[in-house]
C-alpha cells in the first residue's frame, strides 16, 4: 500500500465519520455513560491469551476473532468469532458482541474495516492511527515527518525496478546506503520473517529473484535501509488513554538472534540521557497520533550515543512481557485500562530488575516440554508462561520465562538467561 492510498483511506475514514452525525450522539452515549464491559480482540495468539488475567481483574469479558480453534486465546475467551484476522465480515459479527475492538496484530484490512466506523463501531487504536504504521515504508516516512531519528531508507518495489536502475528506486540510491543493507517486507513481517541482512549486490539480486519466483503475479514490496552497527537494541512500551494521559515503562535492552528476540533485560543499562531520548520519542509518537492503546517501540543505540527508531508495533509487544511479573501494572492490563477509559496503572518495576527469556521452538515436533519447563520453574523467582501451542517449529514462540532479580546487574541477568537457555535448548 503506497502513501497516496494510505492518505485516501484516512480521508475516507474521516469523511465517513463526519457523515455519521445522525448516530454520533448515540455512539457517544454508549461509550461515555457506561463502563466498557466487553472487549473484542482481533487475533487469538499469545498476546490475546495474556490479557486473560487482567480482564478478570478488571471485570472485562474478552471476545476474540481468530481463524483456528487451536489458537492460544481460544481457551481463555468468553466467546470466539472464528474468521481470519483480515475478514471484515467476521469483524462485523465481533462488533455486535462487543463495546470496543482492539488488535493483537497488524494483519488487518483497514479499508474493509472502515465501513464499520460509519456504523458506530469503536476501534482502539482508531483505524486512522494505524494507516501510517502498518506498511514499514510509510511508517518510516511518518517518523521522518515527525523529525524522529530513523536509519536512511528507500522503497524498493520490485526486482525489475532494481535491475533497470529506475530513477527513484534503482542502484544509484542503493549505492548511497552502501552495503550491507537491510531488506524488509513492507507488510506482514514479524519475528524475523521478511527481514534479511544483504551483504552485497549479488545477494540482493538473488533475494529479490527468489521472491519474484514465489509469486510472479503478486510481487511483495520492500523497504531497504542502511545497516546500523548498533551498540544496543532498546525498546519501550508506552500507553495512552482517551484523555491524553501517557505512561511509559522502563527502557529495556532486547537481544536478538536471527532477527528474533531471545531475551529482554529490564531496565536497560543506559545513561539517563539515553533513557530520556527514548521516552521523548514515545511521547512524541503517541501524542502526534492521538492514539488510544499500547505501543511497542524498538530502537537502536549507536556507539556514538545516538538513538534511532527501528520499528513501531501498535499493540502489546514481546519486549514488554516482563511486565506481567515485574511491574505494578502489566502491559496487558494497561491496554485494557486504556481502551476501556479507566485510569492508567503504574508501570514501575516492583523489583530492582528482571530478565525475560523467550522459549523458542528448535525442532519440528508435537509436545509440551513439561520436563524442561519443570526444571526452569526451579530457578528462584522464575515465572514461566506457556502459551499452549501444540506444534513446535524452529523460531516459533512457545512461551517465555521472567526471572526477577535482586539487583540491577547485567552480568547476573545474562548468567540466568544462559541457565534457562541451557535447560531449554541443550538438556
Amino acid at each position: 500500500m503506497n502513501l497516496t492510498i494510505c492518505l485516501r483511506i484516512i480521508k475516507v475514514i474521516s469523511s465517513k465519520k463526519d457523515d455519521s452525525q445522525n448516530f454520533s450522539s448515540k455512539v457517544f452515549s454508549k461509550y461515555s455513560s457506561m463502563q466498557i464491559q466487553r472487549v473484542g480482540v482481533i487475533g487469538g495468539g499469545q498476546l490475546a491469551w495474556m490479557m486473560a488475567g487482567a480482564a478478570e481483574k478488571l471485570g472485562v469479558k474478552l471476545i476474540i476473532q481468530t481463524p483456528s480453534p487451536n489458537d492460544p486465546a481460544v481457551k481463555i475467551a468468553d466467546d470466539v468469532v472464528f474468521g481470519a484476522v483480515d475478514d471484515a465480515i467476521a469483524t462485523s459479527i465481533l462488533a455486535r458482541q462487543t463495546d470496543v475492538i482492539t488488535f493483537e496484530n497488524e494483519f488487518v484490512d483497514l479499508e474493509a474495516l472502515s465501513d464499520l466506523v460509519t456504523q458506530g463501531v469503536q476501534f482502539r487504536p482508531r483505524l486512522r492511527n494505524l494507516v501510517p504504521l502498518l506498511d514499514k515504508y510509510n511508517q518510516r516516512c511518518y517518523l521522518q515527518d515527525l523529525n524522529l531519528p530513523v536509519p536512511k531508507f528507500i522503497a524498493l518495489d520490485s526486482l525489475y525496478l532494481y535491475i533497470v536502475d529506475d530513477e527513484s528506486n534503482g542502484k544509484s540510491k542503493i549505492t548511497e546506503l552502501g552495503f550491507p543493507v537491510v531488506l524488509k517486507a513492507r507488510r506482514h513481517g514479524y519475528d524475523g520473517q521478511g527481514t534479511f541482512i544483504i551483504r552485497n549486490e549479488a545477494d540482493l539480486i538473488s533475494q529479490l529473484h527468489a521472491f519474484s519466483q514465489l509469486n510472479p503475479k503478486n510481487q511483495p514490496q520492500f523497504l531497504l535501509e542502511e545497516y546500523i552497527p548498533f551498540e544496543k537494541e532498546l525498546a519501550i512500551i508506552a500507553a495512552r488513554s482517551p484523555r491524553g494521559e501517557v505512561v511509559t515503562y522502563p527502557v529495556v535492552e532486547t537481544q536478538q538472534e536471527k532477527q528474533v528476540c531471545r531475551r529482554v533485560i529490564a531496565p536497560a543499562n543506559v545513561t539517563p540521557e539515553i533513557a530520556k531520548k527514548v521516552e521523548d520519542i514515545a511521547y512524541t509518537l503517541l501524542n502526534s497520533l492521538g492514539v488510544v492503546g499500547v505501543f511497542g517501540i524498538e530502537l537502536f543505540q549507536t556507539v556514538d550515543g545516538k538513538v534511532l527508531v527501528n520499528e513501531i508495533a501498535p499493540r502489546t509487544h514481546n519486549s514488554g512481557h516482563f511486565s506481567l511479573d515485574a511491574c505494578n501494572t502489566s502491559q496487558f492490563e494497561q491496554l485494557l485500562r486504556a481502551i476501556c477509559d479507566l485510569p492508567l496503572g503504574k508501570p514501575d518495576l516492583k523489583c530492582p530488575a528482571a530478565v525475560m527469556i523467550n522459549l523458542l521452538g528448535y525442532e519440528n515436533s508435537w509436545g509440551d516440554y513439561q520436563e524442561k519447563r519443570h526444571k526452569i520453574q526451579q530457578i528462584p523467582q522464575a515465572f514461566i508462561h506457556w502459551y499452549g501451542k501444540k506444534e513446535s517449529r524452529p523460531g516459533r514462540k512457545l512461551g517465555h520465562v521472567t526471572v526477577l532479580l535482586d539487583s540491577h546487574n547485567n552480568s547476573q541477568a545474562l548468567s540466568i538467561a544462559q541457565k534457562v537457555e541451557d535447560i531449554w535448548y541443550r538438556s
